[in-house]
């Protein structure tokens, strides 16, 4: 029995999981509606440069994961915290660059032909697939994280870092099929 005023205490985990599901479902509803619905001016120049930030914090993600992998693999918990809390900084900085890019640009789409065609929406689909399953993970780990539930976090951890870490090199990969690849 855990005693008065433990962190766990402070936000039950019934509520924490109402909290983690609709903030996931709000989020992932906008981001459709951004994505396919929003029209924009598209002559506007605003926001070209937002897909390379993007890029960046995604790759900034995937080396702050790999850091707090490799952190808490060597038994350093506080320097694991600080790295993964790191990680989640620039996942929500590429979020909010994403939101603001697809508000300014609106959809790009893609121009290459072929057998890449399928390979390229395999990657995107998959990434926005798992995306919409890791958003929700990574709020949870980081949930029982914070009320010192790490029997819990570290089974779940397993499989959110794993899925976080393909959303971000997708991501990666999909910038560089839509923006830098000449496809022509």
């Amino acid at each position: 029995m855990s005693k008065p005023g433990k962190p766990e205490e402070a936000f039950a985990p019934p509520l924490a999981a109402i909290v983690t599901t609709v903030v996931s479902v709000l989020a992932l509803g906008f981001l459709v509606w951004l994505v396919y619905f929003h029209e924009v001016d598209t002559s506007s120049s605003a926001g070209e440069g937002l897909p390379a930030l993007n890029a960046f914090f995604n790759a900034s993600a995937v080396v702050l994961l790999l850091a707090g992998r490799r952190a808490i693999r060597r038994g350093q918990r506080a320097q694991h915290q600080k790295w993964m809390l790191s990680a989640l900084l620039a996942s929500a900085l590429f979020l909010v660059s994403y939101v603001a890019y697809h508000a300014l640009q609106g959809d790009t789409l893609f121009s290459g032909t072929g057998l890449i065609r399928p390979i390229y929406f395999f990657i995107l689909i998959s990434h926005i697939a798992l995306s919409a399953v890791v958003f929700p993970a990574i709020l949870w780990t980081l949930y029982l994280a914070l009320t010192d539930r790490i029997d819990r976090h570290r089974r779940l951890a397993r499989w959110t870092w794993a899925g976080w870490m393909y959303v971000s090199v997708t991501g990666i990969v999909v910038f560089l099929m839509l923006h830098v690849i000449d496809w022509g």
